[in-house]
């Protein structure tokens, strides 16, 4: 199950091809941030449907005028809420991606920052998109503020079902 915005929902036919074979993937993609009061509960609906394997999970660029407090709260309980329903499922934190906007990149690196150290907190592991995409140039891999051209996405799609590739045991996607 991949959770996110925008961002999870560009990404996440590439990470269907990659994963062709190996995984079958669902996504949840929606612009309602962690601090939301129904986010949690369209979350749980996800969770209760359908048993996962795996869980990438993401909730940041929507979140980038919210107080950092507050998102900290709410993304500690999207946390809480994704390891009482995960049934066994490895759960994936994927960082926030960088912005064409360097005062927005700012920010997402900020929520980077408050939800590294949850994440380490609750043991969970990190796919780090931000580290991936910040050293790219914006103008030759971003459509607009916050959305990547499509080379972009798929290098993320394969950065993401690599992360997924690892949590199943089945090892790194081969050059072929």
């Amino acid at each position: 199950l991949l959770i996110g915005d925008s961002i999870c929902n560009g990404y996440q036919p590439f990470v269907r091809d990659e994963l062709a074979g190996t995984a079958y993937v669902a996504f949840f993609a929606t612009s309602k941030c962690v601090t939301d009061k129904s986010y949690l509960r369209a979350l749980e609906f996800f969770l209760d449907e359908y048993q996962y394997a795996v869980i990438h999970f993401n909730n940041g660029l929507h979140s980038l005028h919210t107080d950092p407090g507050e998102w900290e709260i709410g993304l500690r309980a999207a946390v809480k809420l994704l390891k009482q329903k995960a049934r066994g499922a490895k759960v994936i934190w994927a960082s926030s991606t960088p912005l064409k906007k360097p005062e927005l990149t700012a920010k997402a690196k900020k929520l980077n920052e408050i939800a590294a150290r949850v994440m380490a907190e609750e043991g969970i592991a990190t796919d780090d998109l931000f580290a991936l995409l910040d050293p790219l140039d914006r103008e030759a891999n971003w459509t607009d503020t916050y959305h990547y051209k499509e080379e972009t996405r798929k290098l993320q799609a394969k950065t993401v079902a690599d992360c997924v590739r690892q949590a199943l045991g089945k090892g790194l996607a081969s050059a072929a």
